[in-house]
């Protein structure tokens, strides 16, 4: 099956000042959780999902309790690789990232 990505955004209001929640997705979905990031100073929570098509990404994501304030479709320029994954206090990005 292809999957497809998408990317859904959430605006916070905190001003940046604390974490966003995400619940988890419900397993047995064909709808994957990639990746999720917070930008404090855009008040943006991105999430990267991958599915099957957009319907099911974004039934998936309501039903889970996901707040979409914004929903598109992405294309990976490059997909994440395992020297990448972040651990619990994350530093920059390696050099040419």
């Amino acid at each position: 099956m292809t999957r497809l990505l998408f990317a859904i955004e959430r605006y916070d209001t905190s001003g940046g000042l604390a974490l966003p929640v995400l619940p988890e997705l419900p397993d047995g979905t064909e709808v994957r959780l990639v990746a999720a990031v917070h930008l404090p100073a855009d008040d943006v929570l991105l999430a990267l999902v991958e599915g099957p098509d957009a319907d099911t990404v974004a039934g998936v994501a309501v039903a889970a309790g996901w707040r979409v304030d914004r929903f598109c479709p992405a294309v990976w320029v490059q997909a994440p690789s395992a020297r990448l994954q972040p651990g619990p206090e994350s530093g920059p990005p390696p050099e040419g990232i």
